[in-house]
């Protein structure tokens, strides 16, 4: 039985078996002296190889997508899955857990009823992975034969490995635009079938979110999927709350580890600080529920708010925004860094103290690299989940005052989502139009960051 692994291990003992055979045979061409070589012998190596292992992986990949599906059919078709039950839990658990069994990921099976079904799960197995394998070997074969014939003394090799080394780094380059196209894409198409059953007038501008999954899909209430609370939520804790901590503090630490702090002391600080961004957001909650939280309702109470509650806006935000110092320092830090010298000796020679040749010339010149960080920071603060799961409670409230509950669109994204919720449900839907919100929200800022960047750079440059 040969696995993905070894799959991959006779792709690259294939190849390495090309560029040899062929590095060989080219060097046999220029050791006759008949002809000169068009490229050096190693790039008729790298031909050869690249058309047997490109060929092989793309079969391994596609091989490795269907082969599970192709291995499930054949043990449906055994008569000993005959007796399996017709409800789909129960009969995927005890396909998972002969499959596990025939794999060797468990060592014997739980429910007797599954127990037949290992044999057939271990045939099939076996079975598909030498096809996998026969496969692997043809089309390697194929690819190096058609390849090596191509080795001749005039056979511009170099040239068409350049070729498809860029057409492999266009490729590369291309995944992340796909991806992106490929989110919008079943965002939109999932945002249309809950548009279809909420208006999208009381989806965006409607006071109340309760969306209720055991309600009848076909006559929803679209009374209860107002999203506004949910908006406001977002903006309230993340772009308001979280930014007031985060741009003084961030902005005034760049500026001391830029201009006043001694190099032994930058040395230690500015790693210390860009910690922060590495410190894992459950632990954020933690500290936000245990911590934060009881001490602004205590603090609140002990001025005469009686209703403060232990989940707040306020300590959501206040944590976050100490989450998103570090986006707001690097990128500010950065920026003042590269700002010339000539602009501050220049200041400085005019009769400009340092704190004004901070205010009035480093700050504006670096005002492009300032802006970035911070909507890069808002960004990251209104995708913030657990924060608010464990802070800021899960109550979907209109209000200014930070010391209530409030949720965010994250949230209830999770929340919708999670759970055994039909995928026909507006209630389960509602959650990829709070996403395709909350993308449509996130692409605005980054347009906005772009245009302020490029006008204040054309006025420094």
């Amino acid at each position: 039985m040969m696995s993905m692994a070894l799959l991959l291990l006779l792709a690259i003992g294939l190849g390495l078996a090309g560029w040899l055979a062929a590095r060989a045979r080219a060097w046999s061409f220029r050791r006759s002296g008949t002809e000169r070589l068009a490229a050096l012998p190693s790039y008729h190596g790298w031909y050869v190889a690249l058309w047997i292992v490109v060929p092989v992986l793309i079969f391994i990949m596609i091989w490795s997508a269907i082969e599970p599906g192709l291995v499930l059919q054949s043990v449906l078709a055994d008569p000993a899955a005959a007796n399996l039950p017709t409800f789909d839990f129960q009969r995927n658990a005890l396909l998972a857990e002969a499959r596990n069994v025939a794999t060797g990921a468990a060592a014997g099976v739980y429910n007797p009823a599954a127990q037949p079904l290992v044999e057939p799960f271990r045939t099939a197995l076996a079975e598909f992975r030498w096809i996998g394998a026969i496969g692997t070997l043809l089309i390697g074969f194929a690819g190096g034969a058609w390849a090596f014939l191509k080795v001749k003394p005039d056979f511009a090799a170099r040239t068409k490995v350049e070729r498809i080394v860029m057409a492999m780094l266009l490729l590369a380059s291309l995944v992340a635009i796909l991806t992106t196209l490929g989110i919008v894409a079943s965002l939109v198409f999932e945002t249309v079938r809950f548009f279809g059953m909420v208006s999208p007038i009381d989806f965006l501008f409607g006071l109340h979110w309760g969306p209720d999954p055991m309600a009848n899909a076909a006559n929803p209430d679209p009374t209860r999927y107002g999203a506004l609370p949910l908006f406001w939520g977002t903006i309230f804790i993340g772009a308001i709350i979280a930014m007031i901590v985060a741009i003084p503090l961030g902005l005034m630490s760049a500026i001391y580890l830029t201009q006043y702090a001694h190099p032994t002391w930058r040395k230690w600080l500015k790693p210390l600080l860009e910690i922060l961004a590495g410190v894992p957001t459950v632990v954020y909650g933690y500290f936000a529920a245990l911590t934060v939280a009881p001490w602004i309702r205590d603090v609140a109470q002990a001025v005469g708010i009686t209703n403060a509650s232990s989940e707040s806006a306020l300590a959501a935000g206040l944590v976050m925004g100490v989450m998103i110092i570090p986006f707001v320092s690097s990128m500010a830090d950065d920026s003042i860094a590269a700002v010339p010298q000539a602009m501050r000796d220049g200041s400085l020679a005019m009769g400009a103290t340092k704190s004004e040749t901070i205010r009035k010339v480093l700050v504006p010149a670096a005002l492009p690299g300032i802006v970035g960080g911070v909507m890069l920071a808002i960004s990251r603060a209104i995708g913030e989940t657990m924060i608010v799961v464990m802070a800021a409670g899960a109550t979907a409230n209109l209000t200014v005052n930070p010391l209530e509950t409030m949720t965010t669109v994250t949230y209830q994204i999770v929340a919708m989502l999670t759970g055994e919720g039909s995928f026909d449900h507006p209630a389960t839907l509602s959650a990829f139009a709070l996403g395709f919100v909350l993308f449509l929200v996130t692409l605005a800022l980054n347009i906005i960051a772009l245009r302020v960047v490029k006008r204040f750079r054309e006025a420094y440059e």
